[in-house]
């Protein structure tokens, strides 16, 4: 049974047998065909038989492996090669197909190569993932087949093998890597101006050229007979809350990703840069209540917690409850913190129906309202109106990405901080303002 299961015929065997076939409808009005295609017949048999005892007749023969990460990346290109190497002492030809998982929907992977004996052999190929959670590998299957080309050996590996798909990783260690070499502004990140000082307090050193005079210590400078200056350094430790809205106005999707992935991916690369400049880091998840809370936290370890968190997140079809955030907001963030609020609004009526809820919880924290810009919209707006209902079409767009704009300037006039962003910027833009907000002491 195994050997059946095993056992496949290469193309080039039904091109003899359609040759063959001819030949013997030709043979109708040429006899002397006939017997020669008899022969050929009995040839073609022999052949079969030859072949089955080249591709049977040594013990695995293919060795192969997938190499998949422990942890794929949402939204990202992961890296999954292939190896394998071959016993067959003849040159063999190889058609891998790799049955991934079936969030990908692809079935029509595919490759090919030839392997020699003694040779080790690998591939690369690339993956996006835009669903967080676990994914199943298939098999890995590999066909055999010799110089004589009649039939094909089948050999699987790596069956039914699990890689859960998290938030993006990929995007973390980029925007880690960059922070810690000093390299932000490469990928959009401004350079803030600092305004006064901020309030924590470093160590006073001797005054060089350049240094502020307003920070001279004139005690301290008449004791060491020399011009010393105070020395200050961003405040650390504070607290940072990201809040993500898992109600169903995060549910809409771009570029293949639903809203909240962004966020989420967004939380889990600003988490990390807050930690790496000693800034204590929590997140919140709700909807119709809360439902997941993590307290804040300066251990870089803190971060897996996050990770760990944001991996189990999921989305509904309901309306978000800001009174029962606000209610635990109250209850369980006592002191005064950053809060980046991942959301969206499309109408200003519902801007208005959550914005007595904002407003009270302005009052205890600096709130940052992150909401989205609609893209598609945009492009809508650009095309050339040539008849009446593309007209109404772009009239109505335009009326949308306005009433996002009168949404910023509103919540702005009531003091509350926004990002008003395109999906696809939304960590750069988050960590932007984080910055700015440390640089100008708001916090």
């Amino acid at each position: 049974m195994r050997f059946l299961k095993s056992l496949y015929i290469h193309n080039h065997f039904f091109r003899y047998i359609a040759i063959l076939a001819g030949g013997f409808v030709f043979s109708y009005w040429l006899e002397w065909l006939y017997p020669i295609c008899w022969i050929l017949t009995f040839v073609l048999l022999a052949l079969f038989f030859t072949d089955l005892n080249l591709l049977y007749g040594t013990k695995k023969a293919i060795i192969a492996n997938r190499e998949v990460p422990h942890k794929l990346s949402n939204s990202d290109y992961n890296t999954l090669e292939v190896q394998f190497s071959t016993k067959y002492p003849f040159k063999t030809e190889i058609e891998l197909i790799d049955e991934l998982p079936e969030q990908f929907q692809k079935r029509d992977f595919l490759h090919k190569t030839a392997a020699h004996k003694g040779i080790s052999h690998s591939f690369q190929y690339a993956v996006r993932p835009v669903e967080r959670g676990e994914y199943i590998f298939g098999n890995l299957n590999v066909y055999a087949s010799s110089p004589l080309k009649i039939a094909k050996r089948r050999f699987t590996f790596e069956k039914d093998r699990m890689a859960p798909v998290y938030p993006s990783i990929i995007q973390m260690q980029q925007y880690d890597f960059l922070a810690i070499s000093n390299r932000l502004t490469e990928i959009g990140l401004k350079k803030i101006r600092r305004i006064g000082h901020t309030q924590e307090f470093e160590q006073i050193k001797e005054y060089v050229p350049g240094d502020d005079f307003r920070t001279i210590n004139w005690k301290a400078s008449a004791k060491k007979s020399q011009l010393m200056v105070n020395q200050y350094q961003d405040e650390k430790s504070q607290p940072i809350f990201s809040l993500i809205d898992t109600g169903r106005v995060m549910k809409m999707p771009f570029n293949g990703l639903k809203l909240v992935d962004y966020a989420i991916n967004s939380t889990l690369a600003f988490s990390n840069v807050a930690l790496k400049r000693n800034d204590k880091t929590g997140m919140l998840t709700f909807s119709k209540k809360v439902e997941n809370f993590v307290p804040v936290n300066q251990k870089i370890t803190h971060l897996n917690t996050i990770l760990e968190t944001l991996y189990n997140i999921n989305t509904d079809f309901s309306e978000s409850d800001y009174g029962h955030l606000y209610a635990h907001l109250k209850r369980k963030v006592t002191h005064r913190s950053l809060l980046l609020l991942y959301t969206n609004f499309e109408h200003i009526i519902a801007l208005k129906r959550q914005l007595p809820y904002l407003l009270a919880i302005a009052k205890q924290h600096l709130l940052v309202v992150i909401f989205f810009e609609n893209t598609e919209l945009e492009q809508l707006v650009t095309i050339n109106a040539e008849d009446l209902q593309t007209i109404y079409h772009k009239t109505i767009a335009e009326k949308f990405l306005l009433e996002k704009q009168l949404m910023q300037k509103e919540l702005n006039n009531y003091g509350i901080q926004t990002i008003l962003t395109k999906p696809e910027h939304l960590t750069i833009n988050a960590i932007n303002k984080y910055l700015e907000i440390k640089a100008r002491g708001l916090l």
